[in-house]
């Protein structure tokens, strides 16, 4: 076992002249090679994928994976004298757990238990691993990927009350705890490389500035997406402060930052990969014309190739996408990244050993389903591949018969071969084993007639079982019927209810109509619906940035602050279809000359604007805003004066 006192005594030299200015310890443990009882597939990656991005993140690490009990007891002492003095203090467990008499414990590899008895001696209560973190005076985090059945089988009989899952832990102030389900409930272990949690822990936590509740609500919607609403992750804080892993400044979502990368870079490979992973996002229209120009090449010209490859190296390191670290390490072999960029890259799968679950939900995800973690294709290009959508969906039902999402992403696959009965058929086998999608997407056929008799009645029945069971789209749905009385009488109180709840489980058009409700003093405040337009931009509904301009700019319910105004403009010039970019350029004089002046004086501190500091709309304005779109954002820039 690696000695982990002597690593964290470095690690207090290091971080107080580097870029972090707290103390960030953490204890990774996955057991998968049980001895006594049925292995699991996954926990030893996720521990070491894990390690690797926390390690990337300022934290210094002690990772075990397989321990035993005297193991694990031996870590859990170190790694508590480490945490008393650290800022920042994270356990992560993946493996066996269970729960008796309202008592969480970890299974060690080595665990044989027939009996009451054996629990002190055969497991680690997480009562000591609590107890270990409460001598810090920092943040605890405790992220717990260990909820799944009792896997003892008949032994389980002889134990009293052993419970499905993870119990509810409290405890006192300044703790987080992250479980990979609801409370009382069972995990699964994934079908590829990583647990689903853990896959969607690791695809979010790199996200800039994005504080650990948001991070939480990232997570529940990509585990919710991936199990079909079969697994809700779930949290309990009693933090005092906000806490970030990545503190950087917010820069743009990954979709905008690979455009740029890709722009900058002027790639027809990082184009190709753009148009197959964002098929409708909101730079798919400027990368067609990119590559029908026939100027393609892979020679680049960046101006400042320190600061390209450190961007191409966080977009990299944030999405996770092997093209990207392959194009960094082609393009930078011995670049200052080079040798993380490597190291993760042996941890991510190659394309060719994808699982017919993970081809099935690239092939045929609805490219609007707000539950889905992956961005989906159109319904006209699903057709053209519908062989390969169909072979891999039928091969991921049958090795996942536990997940009716893959049955449901098969309904799809089979409604694009023009076979809707058979696709209605698969809809509803998915639809009572509890797949949100296939509720909804039934519920949506029901509605219209469309391959099934039309049913008003029983349409809005599944959207009612959906949202109960945590869709937004079905919440989303049910809350428009209610706002304009489909039904007869309109019913805004709950209508306003559903949205609140669709935005609680990450719905980000949800989150935007509360700020529209509230701009228009139905709810709340007016003062809140800039934070809900603000929250609905950075979670994709790019619309928000333009409303949350308005307010600022007009001082509609807040104080005025034309710098703000600026700022939400030019991340939407960034970020949207291009509407800003065009308003900005034809119909300038809708905006206060202010906030134009303040938007000139950011493009010149990015180097795209020479012009006068005049609020004045003019070819050189258009011209930086131009480059600002288009591989030119730099967040930097984006202050208050």
């Amino acid at each position: 076992m690696r000695t982990l006192i002597a690593a964290f005594a470095g690690l207090l030299f290091l971080m107080t002249s580097g870029s972090w200015a707290e103390t960030r310890v953490a204890f990774v443990l996955g057991n998968s090679s049980y001895r006594h009882i049925e292995p699991l597939k996954n926990p030893r990656n996720d521990a070491l994928d894990l390690t690797v991005a926390l390690e990337g993140l300022g934290f210094d690490v002690l990772m075990g994976s397989d321990y035993s009990q005297a193991d694990t007891r031996e870590a859990i002492e170190e790694f508590s004298e480490a945490a008393e003095t650290a800022d920042v203090a994270l356990f992560f467990y993946a493996g066996h757990g269970f729960q008796i008499n309202g008592q969480n414990y970890l299974v060690p590899t080595d665990a044989r238990i027939s009996s009451p008895e054996d629990l002190q001696n055969q497991t680690v209560p997480l009562a000591r691993v609590v107890e270990a973190l409460e001598r810090s005076k920092g943040l605890k985090l405790v992220f717990l990927d260990a909820c799944r059945d009792n896997p003892f089988g008949m032994a389980g009989a002889k134990l009293p009350e052993v419970g499905s899952g993870l119990a509810r832990v409290g405890t006192s102030a300044n703790f987080m705890f992250a479980y990979a389900t609801q409370p009382d409930n069972v995990a699964y272990d994934g079908t590829g490389r990583n647990s689903f949690f853990t896959e969607a822990l690791l695809n979010h936590i790199y996200t800039p500035g994005q504080d650990v509740s948001e991070l939480m609500i990232a997570v529940r919607r990509d585990v919710l997406a991936a199990t079909g609403g079969r697994q809700i992750p779930w949290d309990n804080s009693s933090l005092t402060r906000a806490f970030q892993f990545d503190r950087n400044p917010v820069t743009v979502s990954e979709e905008t930052m690979l455009w740029q990368v890709a722009i900058e870079a002027k790639n027809d490979e990082l184009m190709q990969l753009y148009i197959d992973r964002y098929p409708q996002g909101p730079h798919a229209e400027d990368v067609l014309a990119f590559l029908q120009t026939g100027t393609r090449t892979r020679a680049l010209d960046f101006r400042d190739e320190k600061a390209e490859a450190e961007r191409l190296w966080t977009l990299a390191r944030r999405s996770r996408m092997r093209p990207l670290l392959e194009f960094y390490l082609e393009r930078f072999p011995q670049g200052e990244r080079a040798p993380e960029a490597r190291r993760l890259l042996e941890l991510l799968p190659n394309a060719e050993d994808s699982t017919p679950e993970a081809i099935c939900e690239r092939l045929a995800t609805h490219p609007r389903d707000a539950t889905a973690s992956v961005p989906g294709v159109p319904f006209d290009r699903l057709a053209q591949n519908t062989l390969a959508a169909i072979q891999a969906c039928s091969a991921a039902s049958v090795q996942s018969p536990d997940l009716p999402h893959y049955t449901a992403l098969l309904a799809r696959a089979t409604a694009a071969s023009g076979d809707l009965r058979r696709a209605v058929q698969l809809y509803r086998s998915a639809a009572e084993r509890g797949d949100l999608r296939a509720m909804v997407s039934l519920a949506q056929l029901t509605e219209s007639g469309n391959g099934i008799p039309q049913d008003t009645e029983a349409a809005f029945a599944l959207y009612e079982r959906a949202a109960e069971a945590g869709s937004s789209d079905a919440m989303i749905n049910l809350a428009v019927s209610l706002f304009q009385g489909d039904r007869g009488e309109k019913d805004i109180e709950r209508a306003i209810s559903l949205l609140r709840r669709a935005a609680e489980v990450g719905s980000a058009k949800a989150v935007f109509n509360l700020g529209v409700l509230a701009q228009d003093g139905m709810i709340d405040t007016p003062e809140l619906a800039l934070d809900y337009f603000l929250r609905a931009a950075r979670d994709g509904e790019h619309e928000g940035y333009r409303a949350a301009a308005i307010l600022l700019d007009e001082g509609r319910g807040v104080s005025r602050d034309f710098d703000q105004a600026a700022n939400m403009l030019l991340r939407g010039v960034a970020e949207d279809r291009g509407t800003l970019l065009q308003q900005l350029t034809t119909a300038t004089n809708e905006w206060s000359p202010e906030t134009v002046k303040a938007i000139q004086e950011r493009l010149q501190a990015a180097g795209y604007y020479a012009g006068a500091l005049d609020g004045l709309p003019g070819p050189s304005f258009a011209t930086a805003l131009s480059r600002w779109r288009n591989g030119g954002f730099k967040a930097e820039v984006l202050v208050a004066n």
